[in-house]
């Protein structure tokens, strides 16, 4: 059966609901409208590579504006994609080259380590110069109305959750082979001529790799939706580079404002970074929450994520209740987290979401 007519995804989007949340994505899937990096590639942006990087930041800020209105002109047909001309320097060139900015004294995630990595030197996300690929393929397990997604997850992470479950990918414990940007960009390519919705880059984590991203899609030319799949534990620099790039944000809501974050993922600050950048990407694009219910944590983090999402983001949210947790890598080192959740604890987090009002709901 092909995953476009599986009975779940038929299913929700009969409901509605996805679509209200998700419905420009939707339209990129089936080409009606324009993804944004094809757009950004679009927006004229006049620098010097030379120039001082508060420079660029400002120039990027302008033109953040006039993206917003040149999406808006496509998406209502008062422009067509074909009728632009293709600049000599581009919106999405700036974002490159700011991102390599970046990279020399890299502030991509929260903990704003500030090493080289141009000069090979790594941080706390073991990530030096080169982009490490562990696997792509079209994916038949995410959320019904990302399938087939075309995943390609990258080595390396900005957390070190003790449970995880990707850990040899996350903590590069595998080689990874390296790629060129055309190669990616090929990759990419083929994924969506084969049938895939999307690309969906994720990991690990995704964010250590944001300029060879950048650099990729610049040699990407069909239209399909970029899915940015991350913990979001990234930097306001990144987010705003992610801006005008990313037409969906499938993000991870752990921990809520307490000590578990760091106890559990050495995530100094996550609840602070975490909310910023679930805001900004429901203003940057359109978002899946993805909450994964660890065993014992129902109080402290899963009922403060979902009130939070209710009241700053709405209630209509697609939200990912997720009950996949099992006891990984080392799980086993914290007494709480050495089991499998209860059906008791499922069905709670299932009120919870209702007690308080959202009803967007995929688990």
């Amino acid at each position: 059966m092909s995953p476009l007519s599986r009975p779940d995804f038929r299913a929700t989007l009969s409901k509605g609901s996805p679509i209200r949340g998700l419905g420009r994505y939707l339209d990129v899937t089936e080409n009606r409208k324009t993804a944004k990096f094809l757009i950004s590639k679009k927006l004229r942006a006049d620098f010097d590579p030379s120039e001082p990087e508060s420079v660029l930041w400002e120039l990027h800020r302008e033109l953040a504006e006039k993206y917003r209105s040149l999406e808006y002109a496509l998406d209502k047909t008062e422009l067509s994609l074909a009728d632009l001309s293709s600049p000599p320097k581009s919106y999405l060139d700036l974002k490159v080259d700011i991102s390599k900015r970046l990279l020399t004294n890299c502030r991509l995630c929260e903990r704003m380590e500030r090493v080289d990595r141009t000069a090979g030197k790594t941080g706390f996300c073991k990530c030096g110069r080169d982009i490490a690929v562990s696997s792509f393929f079209a994916h038949n397990g995410e959320e019904p109305e990302l399938v087939p997604s075309g995943t390609i997850f990258t080595l390396g992470c900005t957390l070190r959750c003790l449970y995880c479950q990707n850990w040899s990918i996350s903590q590069m414990f595998e080689p990874g082979k390296k790629y060129s940007s055309a190669e990616l960009a090929k990759i990419v390519e083929t994924l969506r001529v084969e049938g895939c919705r999307n690309v969906n880059l994720v990991g690990g984590e995704p964010t250590p790799w944001l300029r060879d991203w950048l650099e990729v899609f610049r040699l990407v030319f069909v239209n399909v939706p970029v899915i940015w799949n991350s913990n979001a534990y990234y930097s306001p620099l990144t987010a705003d580079l992610l801006g005008g790039f990313v037409d969906l944000f499938l993000l991870d809501f752990k921990y809520g404002p307490g000590d578990c974050a760091e106890r559990l993922s050495n995530a100094p600050g996550y609840w602070k970074a975490c909310t910023r950048n679930h805001l900004q990407a429901m203003r940057s694009g359109e978002l899946i929450v993805r909450v994964l219910v660890l065993p014992g944590h129902s109080e402290c983090c899963t009922e403060k994520i979902l009130e939070w999402i209710n009241r700053n983001l709405g209630p209509d949210t697609r939200i990912n209740l997720m009950f996949q947790f099992r006891p990984e890598w080392r799980a086993t080192e914290v007494p709480e987290l050495g089991r499998r959740l209860t059906r008791a604890e499922m069905k709670r987090a299932l009120e919870m979401a209702t007690e308080i009002g959202l009803r967007n709901l995929v688990a």
